[in-house]
């Protein structure tokens, strides 16, 4: 494509562009001598003045472009001053006319830029009720919080062992403290979108693909901090653990396909008994009146950080322990690392298969005993998080669940 044609598209993205912000902003200038100064046309105009200083290729000419267009805002809004103080469509137009700049060098992603500011132009009503009504100020604290952890701390966290902590990784720990923080927030985000009856249900299920243990810990703080959720925060976490057996189902298929045949009956059978449990769970709030979703802290940091410490210790039980007595059975290793990551276990186990290191019946029972061991580091989150009801009710699910993995292998036997 050569100079002539990329400038015709660029022309076209930015005169679309200012006639889609033009046509948004002509909605709400209102009629008569009040109305507001910039229309469909002026914006159309000012990303074609945009798109041809730009195609000129003077610099100069687009700095004093924008500096006009900059000055003829400021002289309508005051000329304008209305009851309303605000300067939304000086600054929209503004914006319109370097989009127009841009469209000559990247029109696709001048157009994507048009297409945003007319959503946020457009979206007014629906972002004030949102800033203002929808979300409080405990929970704007609580986004601050996250964002802190995730984008400032995270990055400064040095990426390597660190021997006096016996080896762990401090920015792998800090990651499990954000994780634990987005799981907390993605349940409160789902119980005041859906309600307390399906909404931590689903929410479970989908943290679930992302950490069962942690989404089982999570559901406990927020279970302890509002007991009248127990029965909904029982049904979330169930639900997770219906996401560990699909995965780890999903992981057999990709890693050994042929030992789907050995481990279908486990799988399917744990898939049964914990969808069977979680619906039960489910069930059981529609006897139950579920408080109304009230507004709160969206997760615990302090519940956060001492998961993560609880992990941290294990990890280095497990590595002191494999550095003393050492862990050369397949089944100890999976139920050790199976603890901690059921499906990284399963994939070390079935990838020795596949390669055709060992026998493919060799891996059912290492396979069982790193789910096993995931299921009692569970239990553990459970009962540590929620206490000993949340736990107890919980553990009945999960055990149920292990059980029914297990019964094929002893029926055959």
């Amino acid at each position: 494509m050569g100079q002539t044609e990329l400038n015709l598209l660029g022309f076209a993205a930015a005169l679309g562009g200012g006639l889609l912000i033009g046509i948004e902003r002509e909605r709400r200038k209102g009629q008569g001598p009040g109305r507001a100064p910039a229309g469909v046309r002026t914006f159309a105009l000012a990303a074609l003045a945009g798109a041809g200083a730009k195609a000129l290729g003077q610099p100069l000419l687009i700095a004093a472009g924008a500096a006009l267009v900059g000055t003829l805002a400021t002289v309508a809004y005051w000329r304008n001053r209305s009851q309303d103080p605000g300067v939304t469509t000086e600054l929209a137009l503004l914006v319109t006319y370097l989009l127009g700049v841009m469209a000559i060098d990247h029109p696709i992603t001048a157009a994507g830029g048009a297409v945003v500011v007319t959503m946020l132009l457009a979206g007014r009503s629906a972002l004030h009720e949102f800033s203002v009504d929808t979300l409080s100020e405990g929970e704007l604290r609580d986004g601050l919080i996250f964002g802190a952890a995730a984008l400032i701390l995270l990055p400064l966290m040095p990426d390597q062992a660190v021997p006096w902590l016996v080896g762990a990784n401090p920015r792998r720990l800090w990651e499990l403290v954000v994780l634990f923080m987005a799981l907390q927030a993605a349940g409160y985000i789902a119980l005041r979108a859906a309600g307390a009856r399906v909404g931590l249900a689903l929410s479970g299920l989908a943290a679930g693909f992302v950490s069962s243990t942690g989404t089982i810990a999570a559901l406990g703080a927020r279970s302890r901090e509002a007991p009248a959720l127990r029965s909904a925060c029982v049904a979330g976490a169930l639900f997770s653990t219906v996401a560990t057996i699909v995965l780890l189902g999903i992981v057999v298929v990709t890693v050994c396909p042929d030992a789907l045949g050995m481990l279908a009956p486990s799988l399917v059978s744990a898939l049964v008994a914990i969808i069977a449990a979680a619906a039960v769970s489910l069930l059981r709030l529609r006897s139950k009146a579920t408080p109304a979703p009230q507004r709160g802290r969206a997760f615990n940091l302090l519940h956060a950080i001492g998961f993560a410490g609880i992990l941290a210790v294990l990890t280095a039980a497990v590595s002191l322990m494999g550095r003393y007595l050492g862990m050369t059975a397949a089944g100890v290793t999976a139920a050790v690392s199976g603890a901690f990551d059921v499906h990284a276990a399963a994939v070390s186990v079935l990838s020795l298969a596949a390669s055709g290191k060992t026998a493919i019946a060799a891996v059912r029972l290492p396979v069982l005993a790193a789910l096993s061991a995931n299921t009692l580091s569970k239990l553990l989150a459970a009962f540590a998080g929620g206490g000993r009801l949340y736990g107890t009710q919980v553990g009945l699910g999960l055990l149920l669940t292990l059980a029914a993995a297990w019964l094929p292998l002893l029926l055959v036997r």
